[in-house]
């Protein structure tokens, strides 16, 4: 699938919002996803029990497609034959 790299990057940057906290002078992110977010997710059935010391999450196959949908949805760069 093609895909716009400047949507991705930009969606990046709007998580990283949800992870950011005041650490002294400087303004921080964590670099996982926010733990409420995957909780629900979890909760919805998409991924397993994010819960463990692993630090990547087993995606359902119901997951897989939703976000392979969301995905293209969202970042979707569309074709040339298309824009015409």
């Amino acid at each position: 699938m093609d895909y716009d790299t400047n949507k991705v990057d930009e969606a990046v940057l709007a998580l990283l919002y949800l992870n950011m906290f005041d650490d002294n002078a400087a303004t921080r992110a964590w670099k996982s996803f926010n733990w409420d977010s995957m909780n629900r997710l979890h909760q919805n059935g998409f991924i397993a029990d994010p819960k463990s010391k692993a630090k990547s999450v087993v995606v359902t196959e119901q997951g897989k497609k939703e976000s392979e949908r969301l995905f293209g949805e969202m970042f979707g760069a569309q074709r040339q034959s298309q824009q015409q």
